[in-house]
């Protein structure tokens, strides 16, 4: 009875973390480069059932699970949607590879291409940090900037830089850190993206909103199963202690 009563309780925790995955992506429907992610659960170690009691050897009639957790929670990098803006600062990246951003805490990587022309002549993103390009930052020192499908940076008919951009043969190396930011694993090796740049356009986020709504609708009703269960092995235990009580 114990057994079950920790085997439901597993399985609403479970579940509640899968419902604040589900959440954030549904939250994130509409930010451009957002990649979902999914919980992704596994089973404690199952018990082996045996018939006792029946002469001889007991036999072994089947297993039982004891139990289920989170084992990880997976980013998808599947490609988004890509939606025409108009903007000459906005860059889509159709295919592989990520936008190369200095932040304070180092090199990170981006699918979200809303960028900026900063104060200081450079090419940012919306939160100001540099865009990167082959030789450090961009500098827009001009009026027109145009950047063909393989990343070249050009300024009033000028070649001005080349981005950086780059992809990983793993992207499990990647982590996410807000604001659609992805830190690279400690020896992880980037190489040049395969991708090509849309310029006046973002890539929005893999969200289906729908099958994220289904996949809420369906989290929640499996937490309120466990929780059931729950409280009938409570109701049982309950009884069971006021029944020996009596005697």
């Amino acid at each position: 009875m114990i057994r079950g009563l920790y085997t439901a309780a597993s399985g609403m925790l479970a579940e509640a973390e899968r419902i604040d995955v589900t959440s954030n992506n549904l939250a994130n429907a509409n930010t451009a480069g957002f990649k979902k992610d999914v919980a992704v659960t596994k089973d404690f170690a199952n018990i082996l059932i045996s018939r006792v009691n029946d002469g001889g050897e007991a036999p072994v009639i089947g297993g039982m699970g004891t139990g289920v957790l989170v084992d990880e929670v997976a980013t998808m990098h599947t490609g988004g949607s890509i939606r025409t803006t108009g903007n000459a600062f906005d860059l889509a990246i159709e295919g592989r590879g990520f936008f190369a951003v200095q932040t304070p805490q180092g090199l990170r990587y981006t699918r979200n291409g809303t960028f900026a022309k900063s104060t200081r002549n450079q090419l940012v993103t919306s939160d100001g940090y540099q865009v990167l390009g082959e030789n450090g930052p961009i500098t827009i020192d001009g009026n027109k900037m145009s950047v063909d499908e393989n990343g070249r940076v050009i300024v009033d008919n000028e070649v001005v830089g080349q981005l950086r951009m780059e992809e990983f043969s793993d992207e499990k190396q990647l982590s996410k850190e807000g604001s659609s930011l992805f830190a690279a694993a400690q020896g992880a090796q980037a190489q040049p993206a395969t991708g090509s740049v849309i310029q006046g356009a973002l890539e929005m986020s893999n969200v289906n909103v729908v099958g994220e709504m289904v996949n809420l609708i369906t989290n929640y009703r499996s937490y309120e199963i466990n929780a059931k269960v729950v409280r009938s092995h409570d109701d049982l235990l309950g009884k069971a202690a006021n029944d020996i009580a009596k005697l």
